[in-house]
C-alpha cells in the first residue's frame, strides 16, 4: 500500500453524492473513468485527513503528479493512471488540474467572494466532467455545459458539507462576502444547528447555484453518447432537487442528502426528460415531412 493509500477515508465510488461511473456507462469507458476516481480520491483523502501536517500532504500530492507525469513510480495511483491514458491516447492535464486543487485545500482555508469559489471549482470539479467527455470521444464544444453542471455540484457539496468542513479541517468554502452581507462570521459553521442567518446564506448561494443548473440544462442533449447523456440527465435531476433543499433546510441540523427510496422516482424524472430532448427533434422531423 502506498503512503497516500494509508490515508484512505474508505470512501468509494458508489458512495458519492452522484453517480461515477454507473451502469449507465458504456462497459468499455468505466475502467479508463474508475482509474481516473481511484487517482482522484485518493488525492483527496491526503488533502482532507484531519492529522497529517500539511507539508507531508503537499509531498504526498507532488510524488502522485510525479508519478502521473511519467518522472517517478511512486504513487501506485498515478503510475495505473498514466497508462490507462496512455492506452487511450488521453491528456494527464485534467488530472493536474484536480491535484492543483487539491494543493489548495491544504493551503487555502477561505474564499473571499463567488468568483474565487469559481476559480476554485475551476481545478476542482470542471477537469472531472471534461475528462469524462473526452473518454467517450465528445467534443469540446460541450465543455462549457459541463463547466456549469459541475461547478454547481461542487457548490452543493460545499454547502451541504459547511459544518463539517469547518469543524474538522477548519476549512470554509462560503465566500466571505456572502457571510458578511448576512452579518455572520465562520465560527457560526461550529454550531450544531444553524442560525438565521446562516440559513440565509446557504440559500442565497443556493439559489446562485441555481443559474448554473439552468445554464447546464441542455447539456445531456448535447451529449451523442446516448448512455452518457443519461447519466448526465440522472446527474442534473439529483442536483437540482438537492439544490431546491438547501434553499430550505439547514445543513447543519437538517438532511440534505438523498434518501435510497427517494432515487426512484428522480431517476423516471430524469429519463423522462433525457428522452424528451431526444424524441423532440425526430417528432420535429416527422411533422415537418407530413406537412
Amino acid at each position: 500500500m502506498s503512503q497516500a493509500a494509508a490515508l484512505s477515508s474508505g470512501k468509494g465510488h458508489h458512495d458519492e453524492n452522484f453517480p461515477v461511473a454507473s451502469v449507465l456507462i458504456s462497459p468499455r469507458h468505466r475502467p479508463a473513468i474508475l482509474a481516473f476516481y481511484r487517482f482522484v480520491r485518493t488525492a483527496d483523502d491526503v488533502a482532507d485527513h484531519a492529522t497529517v501536517p500539511p507539508e507531508e500532504k503537499l509531498r504526498l500530492l507532488e510524488d502522485m503528479r510525479l508519478s502521473l507525469m511519467g518522472e517517478s513510480d511512486a504513487s501506485p495511483e498515478g503510475v495505473a493512471l498514466r497508462k490507462i491514458l496512455a492506452e487511450r491516447g488521453l491528456t494527464a492535464d485534467h488530472a493536474a488540474d484536480l491535484l492543483e486543487a487539491f494543493r489548495r485545500d491544504v493551503t487555502k482555508l477561505r474564499y473571499s467572494d463567488w468568483s474565487d469559489l469559481m476559480d476554485y471549482c475551476r481545478y476542482s470539479a470542471m477537469p472531472v466532467g471534461r475528462y469524462v467527455l473526452d473518454v467517450h470521444g465528445e467534443t469540446r464544444d460541450t465543455w462549457p455545459l459541463s463547466d456549469a453542471l459541475c461547478a454547481a455540484l461542487q457548490v452543493i457539496n460545499h454547502l451541504q458539507d459547511c459544518g463539517k468542513d469547518y469543524r474538522t479541517l477548519n476549512r470554509v468554502y462560503i465566500p466571505l462576502d456572502a457571510m458578511n452581507e448576512f452579518g455572520m462570521t465562520p465560527e457560526a459553521l461550529g454550531a450544531s444547528k444553524g442560525s438565521p442567518a446562516l440559513c440565509s446564506v446557504v440559500a442565497a448561494l443556493a439559489r446562485r447555484n441555481a443559474e448554473l443548473l439552468a445554464q447546464s440544462a441542455p447539456f445531456a442533449a448535447h451529449i451523442r453518447d446516448m448512455r452518457l447523456g443519461l447519466e448526465v440527465s440522472v446527474i442534473h435531476t439529483l442536483a437540482r432537487d438537492l439544490n431546491d433543499r438547501l434553499m430550505v433546510r439547514d445543513p447543519l441540523s437538517e438532511r440534505v442528502h438523498h434518501r435510497g427510496a427517494e432515487l426512484p422516482g428522480l431517476l423516471l424524472i430524469a429519463f423522462t426528460r433525457f428522452l424528451g430532448t431526444r424524441l423532440r427533434p425526430k417528432r420535429a422531423a416527422v411533422e415537418s415531412t407530413h406537412s
